[in-house]
C-alpha cells in the first residue's frame, strides 16, 4: 500500500481543514514547497497536493506553485483541486505531474472525463468526496443526491483506473478511517481505491493495509505529530 503525505494549498499556505470547512483551517507553513521537500526527505514515495482554492472556485489558482513543487522534488506527484479542463491537465503533466486527480467535473461533465480518460489515461484519476454516502461537490461545500457506490462503478465503465475517496465527516477528525465504507466500496469495484480522511494511527494504516486498498493519505496527523513519516516507511508491519 502506498502512503501519500498530504499538502493542502489555501492562499499559497500549506493548510488543514477540519471537515472540509473553509473556515476551520490551521496554517502549518507558508511554503508548501518546503513541505513538499520535507515530506520526500522522510520517505515520501508519492506526494498528494490538492489546490483547495480551485476546489471551491474551479481555477488552478495555486498551479504556479504546484508546478514548482513537481519540478523541485523526484518523488511522483499526484495533484487535484479546480482540474476541470483538458488544457489544465496537459500543462499540468508537461510540468512534470505524474497523476491528475478530477473532481466535481467528474459529476457533472461525464463528456470531459471520456475525453480526459482517452486522452491521459491512467495519469487521470477521480476524487470522490462523500458525506453519509453521498457525493459532496465543489470544495465539499455541496452534497449531490448520487451515492458514492453507484459513481464509483460508472467511473469503472468510464475507464477511471484510480479513485481518491474521502470521508468528509473523518476528515481532519484523528478519528480513524471509515472502514466499513471503505471495504465496501473496494469490494465493489476493481479500480484502485486510496483511502482519505482521518487517518490517525499505524493500526488505521495496518487495517487499511489488510482491506489491500491501493493507498492511503496521510494529512493532519502527520502536521500534529500523531504519526510520523520516517516511522511509517521503516515499519513493514505498518505497511
Amino acid at each position: 500500500m502506498i502512503l501519500f503525505p498530504a499538502i493542502d494549498i489555501k492562499d499559497g499556505k500549506c493548510v488543514r481543514l477540519t471537515q472540509g470547512d473553509y473556515n476551520k483551517e490551521k496554517i502549518y507553513s507558508d511554503s508548501p514547497v518546503s513541505i513538499a521537500e520535507q515530506w520526500q526527505q522522510s520517505g515520501g514515495e508519492f506526494i498528494h497536493i490538492v489546490d483547495l482554492d480551485g476546489a471551491k472556485t474551479g481555477e488552478s489558482i495555486n498551479k504556479p506553485i504546484i508546478e514548482e513543487i513537481a519540478k523541485t522534488i523526484t518523488a511522483p506527484v499526484q495533484v487535484g483541486g479546480g482540474i476541470r479542463s483538458l488544457n489544465t491537465i496537459e500543462t499540468y503533466i508537461n510540468a512534470g505531474v505524474k497523476r491528475v486527480i478530477i473532481g466535481t467535473a467528474a459529476i457533472h461533465d461525464k463528456d470531459f472525463l471520456r475525453k480526459a480518460v482517452t486522452e491521459y489515461g491512467n495519469k487521470v484519476a477521480v476524487s470522490i468526496d462523500a458525506r453519509n454516502g453521498y457525493v459532496a461537490t465543489d470544495g465539499w461545500t455541496k452534497t449531490s443526491k448520487v451515492k458514492a457506490v453507484d459513481l464509483i462503478r460508472e467511473l469503472e465503465e468510464i475507464g477511471i483506473q484510480t479513485i481518491i475517496y474521502t470521508d468528509i465527516l473523518k476528515d481532519g477528525m484523528l478519528q480513524g478511517p471509515n472502514f466499513e465504507e471503505l471495504e465496501t466500496i473496494n469490494k465493489a469495484t476493481s479500480t484502485n481505491i486510496i483511502a482519505s480522511g482521518g487517518v490517525t494511527t499505524k493500526e488505521d494504516i495496518n487495517k487499511l493495509n489488510n482491506l489491500q486498498l491501493y493507498g492511503a493519505i496521510i494529512g493532519k496527523a502527520l502536521y500534529d505529530g500523531s504519526l510520523s513519516l520516517e516511522d511509517l516507511v521503516g515499519d513493514p508491519y505498518a505497511r
